[in-house]
C-alpha cells in the first residue's frame, strides 16, 4: 500500500462489525435508521422499511465540503503523466447546496456540454477536529460514503482556480445512501458505472497517494473541521462526460452504491441576458472533460462508447 504514513494497526473506524446509518424522507419528515441486513432499514423509532423502496436524503449535513484534487495514482498518470501529481495534496470546496441523495436527479443545463462523472469515497467527520496528527486523525472520522463528484467542465476556463461553478452547482454531489464504519477501506475496490457498465475502477489500497488521516491532519492545521463535514478523496482515471437520461453510479465494495440520473434542464434565465461568464468549449475545457484516452484502460473507453451508441 502506498501511504504517506503507513498504518501501524487498523483504526477503530475500520474495525468490524460493519454498521451503516442512512437518512430517509418519510411522510414529509427526515428519519435516521440503521441497516439490519441488505434489504431492511430499521428506523430509530422502531419502524422497518425496505431499503430498495426508501426515498434517500444525503446522510450528511456539513458546514463545508472539501475535495482533494488528485489522490489516485492512475488519475495522476492520466492527467500529469506521473504517479504523484504534487508533493502535497491540493484542495477545492463544494457548497453544501451541491448535495444530492441516492437515486436523485443530476441536472445538466442545456448550455453546458461537459458534465463529467468522478466516482469517489467521502469521509465524514464525527467531531470537532483541529490541529491533529495523522495518527490521531482516524479518531475523528465518523465513517465513509460512496459519492459522485460531478463537474460542469464548461466553466474550467473561468473557475479553474476555485472550481466554484465547475463542481459547485446544485445536485452535483450524490452521496450515500449511508455512512459506513467497520470496513477496511483499503481492501475495497471503487467502481463507477454509466448505464450499468464499468467506466472507472481502482483498488483503493493500491492506488491511494494520501490516506484520509494525512488529508485530515493537513486540512486541520489551519481549518477547523466540524461534525458532519465531508472530505471527498479524489477519483481514479477516466473521468468523462455523460448525457441526459444516463444513469451514473459509484460502488465501493463493502461500503455501498450511490447513483443518480442525468436530467436536462433549460439554461439559467440570466444567461440569455449575458450575465456572467458563458460556458466555453476551449482546448483547456476539452483537455479535462475528454481526458487522455491513451493513458486509460481500453475497456473503460469501450464501455463508455457502447453506452453512447446504445
Amino acid at each position: 500500500m502506498n501511504f504517506e504514513f503507513p498504518l501501524k494497526e487498523l483504526p477503530a473506524v475500520m474495525r468490524g462489525p460493519r454498521v451503516e446509518r442512512r437518512r430517509v424522507l418519510l411522510g414529509g419528515s427526515a428519519f435516521w435508521g440503521t441497516m439490519r441486513d441488505d434489504i431492511t432499514l430499521v428506523l430509530d423509532d422502531g419502524r422497518s422499511l425496505r431499503a430498495d423502496t426508501a426515498c434517500y436524503l444525503p446522510p450528511v449535513n456539513p458546514s463545508k465540503i472539501i475535495a482533494v484534487h488528485i489522490s489516485y495514482s492512475s488519475r495522476s498518470i492520466e492527467t500529469r503523466n506521473r504517479p504523484k501529481p504534487t508533493d502535497t495534496p491540493t484542495y477545492f470546496t463544494k457548497p453544501p447546496t451541491s448535495l444530492n441523495g441516492h437515486g436523485g436527479q443530476i441536472l445538466k443545463p442545456a448550455d453546458c456540454q461537459y458534465l463529467n462523472y468522478e466516482g469517489e469515497y467521502a469521509l465524514v467527520i464525527g467531531r470537532t477536529c483541529r490541529n491533529v496528527t495523522p495518527d490521531e486523525a482516524w479518531d475523528y472520522i465518523e465513517g465513509f460514503c460512496p459519492a459522485l463528484d460531478m463537474g460542469l467542465q464548461d466553466f474550467r476556463d473561468t473557475d479553474q482556480g476555485s472550481m466554484l461553478r465547475v463542481k459547485g452547482a446544485d445536485t452535483l454531489l450524490p452521496i450515500g445512501p449511508g455512512i459506513v464504519r467497520g470496513v477496511n477501506l483499503f481492501e475495497q475496490t471503487l467502481r463507477t458505472y454509466v448505464d450499468g457498465l464499468v467506466v472507472q475502477e481502482a483498488h483503493i489500497g493500491d492506488e491511494t497517494i494520501w490516506g484520509p488521516h494525512y488529508v485530515i491532519a493537513d486540512i486541520a492545521r489551519h481549518i477547523t473541521l466540524l461534525a458532519g463535514d465531508v472530505i471527498l478523496m479524489g477519483t481514479p482515471c477516466h473521468s468523462r462526460s455523460v448525457e441526459p437520461r444516463q444513469v451514473v453510479a459509484c460502488e465501493i465494495t463493502g461500503i455501498g452504491r450511490v447513483s443518480g440520473t442525468v436530467v436536462a434542464i433549460d439554461p439559467p434565465r440570466a444567461a440569455a441576458l449575458g450575465v456572467g461568464h458563458a460556458p466555453t468549449d476551449s482546448p483547456e475545457v476539452r483537455r479535462v472533460a475528454l481526458g487522455f484516452d491513451e493513458r486509460v484502460p481500453e475497456r473503460f473507453k469501450a464501455n463508455l462508447l457502447s453506452t453512447r451508441q446504445g
